[in-house]
């Protein structure tokens, strides 16, 4: 098979993985920055060129698209699904999963397990808003925010309203979420190929940090994740339409709460701390379901 793996750097750990995996299974595989590339959006013949040629034979396409350019990554995962190549993960898929509102009403939709979290636009809001969510201590979170920038941990309605007060005032949107204590600082990235968690981490925030994230001096390490919170994680990348994810979980008393759920989960984190090729299963699953025009969401919003 022919494979494009859509990543800005090839030297990343992901993309490097990605791409010895596929050359270890008898694949040939380019690695093509997104924006490099420039579409020709011709009824009936679109087409997608790359330095100067056009690209074409792909039978399969492995989105790697970093947050910051979204908008137009998207785009080109979708004039290629457009020209009927195997995305891993769709156009429309990516967008909900970026879009940190629209994923919360998405799980919510389908009840899926996630903290009371609240959306306002008007300061006049933010008392009740507070309220809504169970009061403070609260996590607010800028909607564009990865890698854990941009989550604040409020430890008293004062603090919280200064902080919404702030952001509301930069026209920053913003999720204000209950805070689950019990969680003690830690979170658990399920890994899910398909229609199975393949691989799961227990990931700590650092001492007096609030962000589990890696990136954030987090620690991981291997974990045996509960048959609901299997099945929460299943439930929440379906819902949005994903075929490779991580989803975030935290172990509230009221079982498992999903907080995110990322289109591009990083895989150095979650190969070392569980010894687990997933690279080598992000293949298997394009080698079992890549189709010309295949498509699960089928342009749903």
């Amino acid at each position: 098979m022919r494979i494009a793996v859509l990543s800005r750097n090839p030297k990343l750990y992901s993309t490097r993985r990605l791409v010895e995996a596929a050359r270890k299974r008898g694949h040939e595989v380019r690695v093509i920055n997104v924006l490099r590339c420039y579409m020709d959006i011709t009824s009936n013949n679109p087409t997608i060129h790359y330095k100067g040629t056009e690209l074409s034979g792909f039978d399969a396409i492995i989105p790697r698209i970093g947050a910051s350019v979204t908008f137009y990554g998207t785009a080109i995962v979708r004039q290629f699904e457009m020209m009927k190549v195997f995305s891993v993960n769709e156009s429309v898929a990516i967008a909900r999963a970026r879009d940190k509102l629209r994923c919360m009403q998405l799980l919510s939709r389908r009840g899926i397990g996630m903290p009371a979290t609240g959306f306002a636009h008007s300061p006049d809001d933010i008392d009740d808003l507070l309220h809504e969510v169970g009061g403070p201590p609260v996590v607010i979170k800028l909607l564009e925010g990865t890698q854990g920038l941009g989550v604040v941990l409020a430890e008293t309605k004062q603090a919280a309203e200064s902080v919404i007060q702030a952001f509301m005032d930069l026209d920053a949107n913003i999720l204000v979420q209950e805070f689950i204590k019990e969680a003690k600082g830690a979170d658990i990235r399920c890994l899910v190929v398909g229609d199975r968690v393949v691989a799961a981490m227990e990931r700590r925030a650092a001492q007096g940090e609030v962000r589990s994230n890696l990136h954030r001096g987090g620690s991981a390490q291997l974990v045996k994740i509960t048959p609901a919170e299997r099945r929460t994680a299943i439930r929440a990348a379906q819902t949005i339409g994903l075929n490779v994810c991580g989803v975030d979980i935290l172990r509230a008393h009221r079982g498992p709460v999903v907080i995110e759920v990322n289109s591009s989960p990083g895989l150095r984190g979650i190969e070392q701390a569980t010894g687990k090729d997933i690279a080598k299963m992000i293949i298997e699953f394009i080698e079992n379901n890549a189709r010309p025009g295949r498509t699960r969401t089928r342009g749903r919003g």
